[in-house]
């Protein structure tokens, strides 16, 4: 173990370097209410460490995980008055950095609450510092991981749709190809159509003609 901040609130991990993955960051915070247990714990996480990334590994029988907008809270049924309260979580990936706060919030069941959130400024030591995990450089040809999973599942339905798109047109192009047949078809009618009556006519113009002709010579 390694990083242990000097605080009441204090943090360590398994493997206290910069781009370490799959890293077990383990929490303790100690107990100062006279009157009351621990009932929650709630954790900023740094810069670098997403919610998405952070998993509950162990905690206080009946204890909860749930993940917040800048980082995770874990509570449940009161502990003991005096009794410490202990968790960790696994980390996907520590950042690329020299040290790493965690910012904690710490409810009692009396309803007293500490708060462990302040940082170093001008080399003087806080009253009530947040943990700090001070970490080794990264190994050689370490790099950051992608994004988590959960933030690269939503753009899947868009090949999908990019997909059904694209194959509109090869759908609709025999359509066009019909279409311009009928056209062909529809010309071609009027034409014949148009011979027909035309012979129909000079026909009986030949047959009426014939007829008088015939009436005249009779007569």
């Amino acid at each position: 173990m390694g990083g242990t901040a000097s605080a009441h609130a204090e943090v360590e991990a398994d493997t206290p370097q910069a781009l370490a993955e799959n890293v077990t960051l383990s929490f303790v915070s100690e107990a100062e209410s006279s009157s009351g247990g621990f009932t929650e714990l709630r954790i900023v996480l740094p810069d670098g460490i997403a919610p998405a990334d952070v998993s509950l590994d162990e905690a206080p029988k009946g204890w909860t995980f749930k993940a917040t907008a800048d980082g995770y809270t874990v509570g449940g049924t009161a502990l003991k008055t005096g009794v410490d309260a202990e968790h960790k979580i696994k980390v996907r990936q520590l950042p690329d950095a020299k040290e790493i706060a965690f910012k904690t919030v710490e409810t009692y069941s009396d309803g007293e609450v500490s708060r462990w959130i302040e940082l170093p400024s001008g080399g003087e030591e806080p009253e009530q510092p947040a943990p700090i995990l001070e970490l080794k450089a990264a190994a050689p040809g370490a790099k950051p991981v992608g994004p988590s999973p959960t933030a690269s599942a939503t753009p899947s339905p868009t090949p999908s749709t990019t997909g059904s798109a694209a194959a509109e047109p090869s759908e609709t192009a025999p359509a066009s190809d019909t279409a311009a047949e009928e056209d062909d078809g529809m010309s071609t009618g009027l034409v014949v159509g148009a011979i027909v009556v035309t012979l129909l006519v000079l026909g009986g113009g030949a047959w009426w003609l014939g007829k008088r002709r015939a009436a005249t010579r009779s007569s």
